[in-house]
C-alpha cells in the first residue's frame, strides 16, 4: 500500500481476533484493536472451564496481546448498545420465539457502532476473528454475474452488477458466515475477516510461534451476557413484571396435556423438562405467545416442510423481484447441516422455502440463511414453519 492504512480490530481478548490483529499487522496496516467493553458481569461460577467473552479477563488479555504485538489499544464503552441488545434477547423469548444475539451484535455492534468508531479514526477497515470471507470484485477482475444457480437473471434487476461476495470459511467446522448475513454491501466493501482462508490449528500455531499467552486460551462457548449458560437468570433479572404466567401443553388436537412453567423456558424441538408424561417422548412444536400455549408432538411432528422468513437480505447476489424462485442450500441454525430447498421470493423483504427433505426444529426467531456452495447468497429471519409437521 502507498501509505499506512488504518485498520480497527475487535478485539476480544480470544486467540481468533489476536491472531487477525496481528495478521494486518503483517500485511503493513496501522492496527488499532477496540475491546467493546458491555458493562456485563461475566464469568461462571458453576464451571470455572467454561468460557464467554466480553469479561474483565478478556479485557486485560486483549490488551497484553496488543501490547505484544505492539498495537494501539483501547477499551470503548458499548454498555448502552448491549443493554439493547439484551432488551431484544428478552423481547424475542417474551414473544415466544427464540433470539439469535450475536447475529444481532454483529450488525449493530461489531459492523455498526464500530464502523462509526472507526470513521473518527479516519479507518477505512474493520478487521474481526470471524472464520468468512469477503471476495472483493475488483480484486477479481471482473464484474461476477450474481446470479444463484437456476435463477433467471432477466427478472433481477442489475444481475451482472459486480458485487462483494461473502464466502464461507475454508475451515468446515469453524465457518462463521451464517452469523454474518445481515452486512450489507458497504459494510463488505470495509470488512475483513483475515482467518476466513486458515484452519483453526494454524491459527492456534501461529499464536504459539507469536508468542501469543492466548494461543491455547479455549474458545468461549456461551452468549457473552449468559455467562453461565442460563437465560432464564438474564429473564428474571430483566423482565421479572413482565414474565409469562404458567399456562397450558397441549398436543396438536389441542388436548391438555399439562401446564407449563412461562412459554419463554422453552424452545422449538425441546425434549426435555417439560414435566409430562404421555408414554412417548414428545418434542415443543409450537410456542404461542397469543393463547400461552405449549404444543407438543411426536418425533415426526417437529419436522416441517418448509418456512417463512422475512427482513431477508440479499448479500452476494442482486435482489431478485417478486416471484423469482432460487435453489439453494439452507441453514437454519449455526450448526445445522445445509439442506436442499426452494426459496420463493415474495413481496417486499419476505420469502417462503420449501425444503427437499423436512427439517426438525424450524424455529422463529432464529436466522435461515441461503447458500450456493461456499457463497452465502442472503438471509432473513424465521418467522413460522409450514407444510407438513407445522402446527396450525
Amino acid at each position: 500500500m502507498s501509505r499506512r492504512e488504518t485498520a480497527v480490530v475487535a478485539m476480544s481478548g480470544g486467540v481468533d481476533s489476536t491472531v487477525a490483529a496481528a495478521l494486518l499487522a503483517r500485511e503493513g496496516y496501522e492496527v488499532v484493536g477496540i475491546f467493546m467493553r458491555s458493562g456485563v458481569h461475566s464469568g461462571s461460577e458453576a464451571d470455572p472451564n467454561r468460557r464467554s467473552c466480553c469479561s474483565a479477563e478478556d479485557a486485560l488479555d486483549a490488551r497484553m496481546a496488543a501490547d505484544k504485538l505492539g498495537i494501539a489499544f483501547h477499551v470503548v464503552n458499548f454498555e448502552d448498545e448491549f443493554n439493547r441488545l439484551i432488551d431484544y434477547f428478552c423481547e424475542e423469548y417474551l414473544r415466544g420465539r427464540t433470539p439469535n444475539p450475536c447475529i444481532v451484535c454483529n450488525r449493530d455492534l461489531k459492523f455498526g457502532r464500530l464502523l462509526r468508531f472507526a470513521d473518527a479514526l479516519d479507518a477505512k477497515i474493520v478487521a474481526t476473528g470471524h472464520y468468512a470471507r469477503v471476495e472483493d470484485p475488483a480484486a477479481t477482475g471482473s464484474a461476477s454475474s450474481a446470479a444463484a444457480p437456476g435463477e433467471d437473471t432477466s427478472a433481477a434487476p442489475d444481475a451482472t452488477v459486480a458485487r462483494y461476495r461473502l464466502l464461507k470459511g475454508v475451515d468446515a467446522s469453524k465457518d462463521q458466515s451464517y452469523v454474518l448475513f445481515p452486512l450489507s454491501q458497504a459494510v463488505l466493501a470495509r470488512a475483513r475477516f483475515p482467518l476466513g482462508g486458515m484452519l483453526k490449528k494454524d491459527v492456534r500455531a501461529l499464536a504459539a510461534e507469536l508468542g501469543l499467552p492466548v494461543h491455547d486460551k479455549p474458545d468461549s462457548q456461551e452468549i457473552c451476557f449468559v455467562p453461565d449458560d442460563d437465560y432464564r437468570t438474564i429473564m428474571r433479572e430483566r423482565c421479572a413484571d413482565r414474565l409469562p404466567p404458567p399456562g397450558g401443553i397441549i398436543d396438536a388436537a389441542g388436548k391438555w396435556l399439562g401446564r407449563h412453567n412461562g412459554i419463554h423456558e422453552y424452545t422449538i424441538g425441546q425434549r426435555h423438562k417439560l414435566g409430562i408424561a404421555t408414554g412417548e417422548p414428545v418434542y415443543v412444536t409450537k410456542i404461542d405467545a397469543g393463547t400461552n400455549t405449549i404444543t407438543v408432538g411426536r418425533a415426526d411432528e417437529v419436522a416441517c416442510g418448509g418456512l417463512k422468513a422475512s427482513e431477508v437480505n440479499w448479500v452476494s447476489i442482486a435482489e431478485p423481484e417478486r416471484g423469482t424462485v432460487l435453489r439453494a442450500q439452507i441453514k437454519i441454525r449455526y450448526m445445522h447441516a445445509p439442506a436442499g430447498a426452494s426459496v420463493s421470493c415474495e413481496e417486499g423483504d419476505r420469502v417462503s422455502v420449501a425444503f427437499d427433505v423436512p427439517q426438525r426444529a424450524i424455529t422463529p426467531g432464529q436466522a435461515v440463511v441461503f447458500y450456493d456452495d461456499d457463497v452465502l447468497l442472503g438471509g432473513g429471519w424465521i418467522d413460522a414453519a409450514t407444510g407438513a409437521g407445522a402446527t396450525p
